[in-house]
């Protein structure tokens, strides 16, 4: 019989004596009266890039929604399973979050799937490669690219890749009507994993810059 991880385990007793001792009131009231977070955080799966480390937020501070590359896909009503999809719906028309972030990360492993679609796939299913192919125009592009070098091609698609989400987010009706009502902001944002640095969207512009500190 398998055991549980014993360094979980040990994690949850630090937890119990540390953060959830010092704020034990907080979470008794979030359990009675529920979350009300007012940003929406879509992040990347990577165990290196946790929003509510990076932010440093509490309980009940955020919602976030974690994929393989911080994806938005775009609306589509079909019937079928869409996770992060069902995730921004609870957040945007149950919460009802005042900011959406769209989180990305240097040295990401899904982008660098998108960059070499030749890759033997890790199963046959090739779910990476189906969910990867929402970048595939640009992938493409930035591929061909020779110019750049490999680092550069892989932070290129990566800072790309949030504004794609940005657009898509934008193909929900209630993200859209409610950005334009002025009650809801869309932000994107990129972590660099090897620095520390974290670069803000311009939401006019697209660029990406540091923020003073």
């Amino acid at each position: 019989m398998h055991r549980f991880p014993a360094n979980l385990l040990d994690g949850y007793r630090n937890f119990m004596t540390g953060r959830y001792s010092e704020q034990q009131q907080r979470y008794k009231v979030l359990a009675e009266t529920g979350q009300s977070p007012q940003t929406l955080i879509v992040a990347c799966c990577d165990s290196r890039a946790a929003p509510e480390t990076i932010f440093d937020c509490g309980p009940g501070e955020l919602f976030v929604v974690r994929n393989v590359a911080n994806m938005v896909p775009p609306y589509e009503p079909d019937g079928q399973y869409h996770s992060t999809s069902a995730a921004l719906e609870f957040a945007v028309q149950a919460l009802q979050v005042s900011n959406i972030v769209v989180m990305g990360h240097g040295r990401c492993g899904g982008i660098k799937a998108a960059l070499d679609p030749e890759a033997e796939p890790l199963s046959e299913g090739d779910f990476i490669g189906r969910w990867m192919s929402l970048l595939k125009p640009a992938a493409e592009q930035i591929a061909s690219n020779s110019i750049l070098t490999a680092a550069e091609r892989q932070r290129a698609l990566e800072r790309v890749s949030i504004r794609n989400s940005i657009a898509n987010l934008r193909t929900f009706p209630y993200i859209r009507d409610r950005e334009q009502a002025g009650t809801l902001s869309v932000h994107g944002a990129w972590f660099d994993i090897s620095t520390g640095e974290l670069w803000i969207m311009n939401g006019e512009t697209g660029d990406f810059t540091r923020p003073g500190m």
